[in-house]
């Protein structure tokens, strides 16, 4: 699949939202509405929800959650006033008993009376802090998605939920890596600081150019990957509890909200 980024220049994010609802952008949402907050996705059976609610205020990192719905309700109201968690992410996937069954673009055709979603922040939210501080995000100059592996971090469990942290990477130089964590530091709500920075092996990560999810892209020699907590942890996790039935997003493709950026950072 063609993963170019777009943008449309002043778009808010009900304006993202709309575009995606009636299919005018099927692409990874990195650089859509500039300014808004955009989120992960995990929709789970009303009996597994107290635990992974549990389970996220066990992992803050990875999985720090910015809203939850009612049993059977696609709306998030305090995300988006007529935001409909069917139609509002560019690909979804849908996951039995663990396994990857299809990828579909809108989630009216298996919506259950029972599911909870839960939206969980988003690295996307500091890129842009990152930016305004003149560091380059090499997966948007390279026009991809951001590379994210699976690590040898354990996550706390709760219940039956357990398994390793997933996380992004991006490389700078060492002066430049300063910086993106003195930025990220104050996004505690969208995953904060780096968890790991340099030596990738340290976390269970044998090739750096080849990523669980995402896009490859070049380290140079003078420069060290980055390695943040990633939303996309969820997935890692469904694939070792194996839920009977699940739904997250695809890796890169965000529900984009009508919350502020500037409004989560905390210093």
């Amino acid at each position: 699949m063609d993963s170019t980024i777009t943008s449309l220049k002043g778009e808010t994010g009900r304006d993202a939202r709309r575009r995606i609802r009636n299919g005018g952008h099927r692409l990874p949402t990195s650089g859509m509405a500039p300014g808004y907050v955009q989120g992960n996705l995990a929709i789970l059976p009303k009996s597994l929800a107290a635990d992974f609610t549990r389970f996220c205020m066990l992992n803050p990192k990875p999985c720090p959650l910015l809203g939850q719905s009612e049993p059977g309700d696609w709306r998030l109201p305090t995300l988006g006033e007529d935001l409909d968690i069917r139609t509002d992410i560019p690909l979804y996937r849908v996951w039995k008993n663990g396994e990857l069954v299809e990828e579909v673009t809108d989630l009216k055709g298996v919506w259950r009376d029972d599911l909870v979603s839960f939206v969980l922040g988003c690295s996307f939210s500091f890129e842009e802090a990152l930016i305004e501080n003149g560091l380059e995000l090499r997966h948007q100059t390279c026009n991809s998605n951001v590379p994210m592996f699976r690590t040898n971090i354990e996550c706390a469990p709760a219940g039956p939920f357990h398994g390793p942290m997933v996380v992004s990477m991006r490389p700078f130089k060492p002066a430049d890596a300063i910086r993106a964590v003195q930025v990220t530091t104050r996004f505690p709500s969208v995953h904060g600081a780096p968890v790991h920075l340099g030596k990738p092996e340290m976390i269970g990560i044998k090739d750096i150019s080849k990523p669980d999810y995402g896009d490859g892209v070049p380290v140079r020699d003078d420069e060290l990957p980055v390695f943040w907590a990633c939303g996309v942890t969820p997935q890692s996790v469904v694939a070792t509890v194996k839920p009977e039935f699940c739904i997250t997003h695809a890796p890169g493709y965000m529900l984009v909200t009508d919350l502020l950026n500037s409004r989560l950072a905390v210093l």
